[in-house]
C-alpha cells in the first residue's frame, strides 16, 4: 500500500486554511523559531507579487483516521505559524478601525469573517478561540493570546520561542499600512490566495522515519531535529511501567533546544550519526533514521539515547571551536592545533574517535590520539586523497572498541592492525607529495598550513600559518621577463607544492615578479628555512623544482609520522 493516502496537491494558504480543517503540531515537535531574516524574506516576496503565484515548498501532513479534516503537521509548521501571523496582523489593523469607530459594522463582519476563513472560531461568550492551527505545548497558550487579543503579547517573563511569535505579529502589523478594512482584506485575499504550498498527506499510522526516508528519496527535504525528537520523546511517553511527568518533560525539552542551540540545524544530522556510529555498526546519512528506529524501541533505550546526546553535543561543538570553553584547561592547549587542522581542511572522521575517547581516555592520551589522527589524516585525506568511506569503517570499528572499554589509550589505536592498514607508508606519501599540487588561489591557507608545518620542524619552532605569506618562485602571472628567462621552457606547473614558499609580508611585496636571480637575496635573508633553501639553487627550472619538491616530500615525511619503532 502507498505511503501516500492522495497524490500531492497543489493549495494556497487560503485553500489550506478553508473547509473547517484543523492542523495540529504534535506535542513535541520543535517550537516557533523563525526570526527576523525569514520575516523579511517573506515580506519582500509579498510585496513582489503580482498577478502569478508565490510556491511556499512542500508541507507534509499526517490525517487523524477519525476525523478526515484533522490533520498532524509533520513538514511544515514554520511556515503555517508565519502566515497565520501575518492575517493576524492584518485583524489587528481593523480591530483598530473599529475601535476609532471607522466603518464600525462593515469592518466587524470582515473581522469575523478573516477570523472564520484563516483562524478559527471565536465563543461569543468566553471569547475563547478554537482555532485551526493547534501549536505544541511550548507554543500553544500563547498563540491562542494572539488570536484572541490582537495585540503583541506582554513582554514579562516570555520565553525566546513566545518572544519569537509576538515579534513576528508586531513587525507585520507595522508592514501591513491599509488604511481601510476593505484594502486590508482586498490585500490579505490577493496575498493568500497567491501563496501556493504542495501539500503531501501520508497514511496515520505510517512511522515518521518512514516519511522522512521516502520523501528526502523523493527530493523533499524535511526538518530531521523535529522528526528525531518526535520519535524519541514519542517512545519516553509512551512507557506502561510509569507515567512520565510534566518536569521530566520540561527537562528534556530544555535539554534538546540546548542541543539544537549549541550545534545549529546544519552540524545536528552529523553530529547523530557520529554519535551513533560509536556505539553501532556504521550507518550511512541516508540510513541514520532508520537504523535509529530499529535500535532504539524500548522507552528505556530512548531515555539513555536522549541523555547521550545531550552529553555529547557540546563535545562534538567543542571538536568543531579549537576555542571552545572545553579546551580551557591548559593541559588541553596541545590538541587546538589538531583541530584547527581538521576543520580547515573539513576532515570530520577522526570525531568518530575523538567524541568517544573525550571521557573515557586520559587528558594525555586524548591528546596523543588527536595527533595520530592528525598525521593520518595529512597524509590519508590531504595528499594521497584515499577512499573516507574505508577510512569511516575502520574508524567505526576502533570507536565500538573505545566505547566497550576494549581500548584504553592512543597507543591501542595507532597499532590496531586496521589503523595500521589505513596509515599510507613513507614510500607512498613521499611519492605522491613529490608530484602533489593545490590550486593556490583556493587554497591559500591550506598550503600555507602545509608548508608552516614543514618551516616547524625544520626550524624547531611553532609559527602559525597566519604570520606567513604565500610567494610562488614563479610567478603565478608570468611576466615577459620570466618568458624570456625560461626561453619558453616555462611549463612547470605553478601550483606545484615544490614552486612555493613562505615569507614575511614585506619580503614578498619586495619580491613581486622579480626574476629568480633577485628573489634569491630576500629568500636568503628571510626568516624562512625554506625560502632559505630555496636561495641555494643556481636556477630555477623545471629540473630544479622537481628537485626541490622531491626534497620537500622527504620533509613532509619526517614532518608528518607516526613512530612504529
Amino acid at each position: 500500500m502507498s505511503f501516500l493516502t492522495m497524490e500531492p496537491s497543489n493549495q494556497t494558504f487560503k485553500a489550506l486554511m478553508s473547509n473547517g480543517v484543523k492542523y495540529n503540531v504534535p506535542r513535541f515537535q520543535r517550537d516557533y523559531s523563525w526570526d527576523q531574516e525569514q520575516w523579511e524574506e517573506l515580506w519582500e516576496d509579498i510585496e513582489n507579487l503580482n498577478e502569478e503565484e508565490h510556491y511556499m515548498g512542500y508541507i507534509v501532513l499526517q490525517r487523524n483516521e477519525k476525523d478526515k479534516n484533522n490533520f498532524v503537521i509533520i513538514d511544515g509548521q514554520q511556515r503555517l505559524i508565519t502566515l497565520s501571523l501575518f492575517v493576524l496582523a492584518s485583524m489587528n489593523k481593523i480591530q483598530t478601525l473599529i475601535k476609532e469607530d471607522v466603518d464600525r459594522k462593515n469592518n466587524e463582519l470582515r473581522l469575523m469573517g478573516l477570523r472564520n476563513d484563516f483562524i478559527g472560531m471565536l465563543s461569543r461568550t468566553t471569547l475563547m478561540s478554537y482555532n485551526k492551527l493547534v501549536l505544541n505545548r511550548n507554543n500553544n497558550a500563547k498563540f491562542k493570546a494572539l488570536t484572541e487579543d490582537l495585540v503583541p503579547l506582554l513582554r514579562r517573563n516570555l520565553t525566546k520561542t513566545d518572544k519569537l511569535m509576538s515579534n513576528c505579529f508586531e513587525f507585520f502589523c507595522k508592514k501591513i499600512t491599509k488604511k481601510s478594512g476593505s484594502d486590508v482584506v482586498g490585500f490579505i485575499e490577493k496575498i493568500t490566495d497567491s501563496m501556493l504550498f504542495t501539500k503531501i498527506i501520508v497514511d496515520n499510522n505510517l512511522n515518521a522515519y518512514k516519511v522522512f526516508e521516502t520523501l528526502n528519496a523523493r527530493g523533499v527535504q524535511l526538518s530531521t531535529p523535529d522528526l528525531l525528537k518526535n520519535y524519541l520523546f514519542s517512545k519516553v511517553v509512551n512507557n506502561n511501567q510509569r507515567t512520565v511527568d510534566e518536569n521530566e518533560l520540561n527537562d528534556m525539552d530544555e535539554k534538546w533546544s540546548t542541543i539544537i542551540s549549541e550545534l545549529g540545524e546544519g552540524n545536528f544530522t552529523d553530529f547523530v550519526r557520529y554519535y551513533h556510529n560509536t556505539h553501532y555498526s556504521l550507518v550511512t546519512k541516508k540510513r541514520l533514521f532508520v537504523n535509529i528506529r530499529n535500535n532504539i524501541q524500548r522507552p528505556q533505550e530512548a531515555t539513555d539515547y536522549l541523555r547521550d546526546l545531550s552529553k555529547y553535543a557540546p563535545i562534538y561543538a567543542a571538536l568543531n571551536d579549537a576555542e571552545d570553553k572545553l579546551w580551557g584547561n591548559p593541559d588541553y592547549d596541545s590538541v587546538k592545533p589538531y583541530l584547527k587542522a581538521f576543520k580547515l581542511f573539513n576532515i570530520k572522521q577522526p570525531f568518530l574517535l575523538l567524541l568517544t575517547a573525550y571521557d573515557k581516555f586520559s587528558t594525555d592520551e586524548f591528546v596523543k590520539l588527536a595527533k595520530y589522527l592528525y598525521i593520518l589524516s595529512i597524509r590519508y585525506n590531504v595528499i594521497i586523497h584515499s577512499s573516507p568511506n574505508e577510512q569511516e569503517k575502520t574508524y567505526n570499528t576502533l570507536a565500538i572498541k573505545i566505547s566497550s572499554g576494549e581500548l584504553e589509550r592512543a597507543s591501542h589505536i595507532k597499532n590496531q592492525p586496521e589503523f595500521k592498514q589505513l596509515y599510507p607508508n613513507d614510500q607512498a606519501f613521499q611519492s605522491v607529495f613529490k608530484y602533489h599540487t593545490m590550486p593556490s588561489r583556493q587554497s591559500n591557507k591550506k598550503i600555507r598550513f602545509l608548508l608552516t608545518e614543514v618551516e616547524n620542524k625544520l626550524a624547531n619552532t611553532a609559527s602559525d600559518y597566519n604570520t606567513w605569506t604565500l610567494e610562488h618562485i614563479t610567478p603565478y602571472n608570468i611576466t615577459e621577463e620570466w618568458e624570456k628567462y625560461y626561453q619558453g621552457q616555462h611549463h612547470q606547473a605553478v601550483d606545484r607544492l615544490g614552486n612555493m614558499t613562505l615569507l614575511i609580508e614585506k619580503d614578498n611585496q619586495n619580491c613581486g615578479t622579480q626574476l629568480f636571480n633577485e628573489k634569491k637575496a630576500i629568500y636568503q635573508n628571510s626568516h624562512s628555512k625554506l625560502s632559505q633553501k630555496i636561495s641555494e639553487y643556481a636556477e630555477w627550472n623545471s629540473e630544479t623544482l622537481e628537485s626541490h619538491q622531491d626534497w620537500l616530500a622527504q620533509q613532509a615525511v619526517k614532518t608528518w609520522s607516526i613512530n612504529y619503532e
